[in-house]
């Protein structure tokens, strides 16, 4: 199948990049490792044997970058990956009840420090139904951090600006005592994620979205 210009682009931008020839050198499994490792040297999210959630964790950036600093990785992708020391992966939809029940059993009743996730949709390339679908994830997420988080623990979460963000904002602004945007360097210019930090869990017993 022959690229599109577009996709022969994003390839040339990809392999020259900065943070992926940083990655693969300092040997991380994707660019955006960095991108936690500068929100927690600025927020100092995570400390040795916390316990951590990572939604959307293949292939494993984000999961290896916690497992080093100590903590118990709890991970969850739809797509396999590659084993690391001190995480636990479940693969499936985490849409899926069944797949969300799996994770739940393999927390075993602890309580979680800290929820990550980078989660993000096939994308269709029209706008509109993308901007859907990337909500919905981060919506599935909070939900899960609301209702598993140990009281005062923090939820870190891509979104996407746009249709839906600020409604999204209010609703997680309402779940955690602060609740900050962070645009790390590694963040491409022209992209419109943002990694929006609940700081402190409020005592609430649930939350469902929907």
């Amino acid at each position: 199948m022959k690229r599109s210009k577009t996709s022969r682009a994003w390839m040339r931008e990809h392999v020259t990049d900065h943070y992926v020839k940083r990655a693969k050198s300092e040997g991380y499994r994707s660019r955006s490792a960095f991108k936690l490792m500068e929100i927690i040297e600025r927020d100092r999210l995570i400390k040795p044997g916390m316990t951590i959630v990572d939604l959307g964790s293949t292939p494993g950036g984000w999961s290896q970058v916690a497992a080093e600093m100590g903590a118990k990785v709890f991970a969850l992708d739809i797509l396999p990956m590659i084993p690391i020391s001190g995480v636990t992966f479940i693969q499936g939809d985490f849409r899926e009840d069944e797949v969300l029940g799996n994770l739940e059993k393999s927390l075993e009743g602890k309580e979680v420090d800290l929820v990550i996730s980078d989660m993000a949709p096939n994308l269709s390339g029209v706008e509109v139904t993308d901007q859907a679908r990337s909500m919905h994830l981060a919506e599935l997420a909070l939900e899960f951090s609301v209702n598993h988080l140990k009281p005062a623990g923090n939820f870190l979460v891509k979104v996407f600006q746009g249709s839906g963000f600020d409604d999204y904002l209010k609703i997680m602004k309402g779940q955690f005592k602060s609740v900050h945007a962070r645009k790390p360097k590694a963040s491409r210019d022209r992209s419109t994620e943002v990694y929006l930090l609940g700081m402190g869990k409020n005592p609430i017993i649930s939350l469902h979205i929907g």
